[in-house]
């Protein structure tokens, strides 16, 4: 008796559509969900290999909620590659400028670092309020 792996082909994948509302709900909890469901590893075909994910929309934002001191302690640093460059800005000052990075950074950092990650990234759209314009794909509501 011959056995095979059967590994998954392009044509075999097929992208969902999923929305949350991040009112409430815990930054990391809310990123793994989101991360896992990017990746497609809820499928029972998931192949590390492949973009086997579906797209998420995350609404409310700006409503995410954080434990501990994360909200005056927890800092973004990016670097203009100029000396004394580094810019450092905490999370109370992210969610006052662009509330939708904060969800946009935890899940990046739970996701592959190559070209892989940055497909399946392109699939997360993130929004402050409680319309998106992809209405039109019918998304489904993810449990978490």
């Amino acid at each position: 008796m011959e056995r095979r792996t059967w590994s998954p082909r392009e044509k075999d994948v097929q992208h969902d559509w999923y929305i949350v509302d991040a009112e409430g709900k815990t930054l990391g909890r809310l990123a793994t969900v989101i991360a896992s469901t990017l990746r497609g590893k809820n499928k029972p075909t998931f192949a590390p290999h492949m973009d086997m994910g579906d797209y998420v929309v995350v609404i409310n934002a700006d409503k995410i909620a954080v434990t501990g001191n994360k909200e005056t302690e927890k800092l973004y640093s990016r670097h203009s590659g100029y000396p004394g460059g580094l810019t450092q800005v905490t999370l109370r000052d992210m969610r006052k400028q662009h509330p939708e990075r904060i969800i946009k950074y935890a899940v990046k950092g739970m996701l592959p670092k190559n070209a892989l990650g940055e497909d399946q990234l392109r699939k997360l759209k993130v929004y402050v309020g409680t319309s998106h314009p992809h209405e039109a794909q019918q998304p489904k509501e993810l449990a978490v």
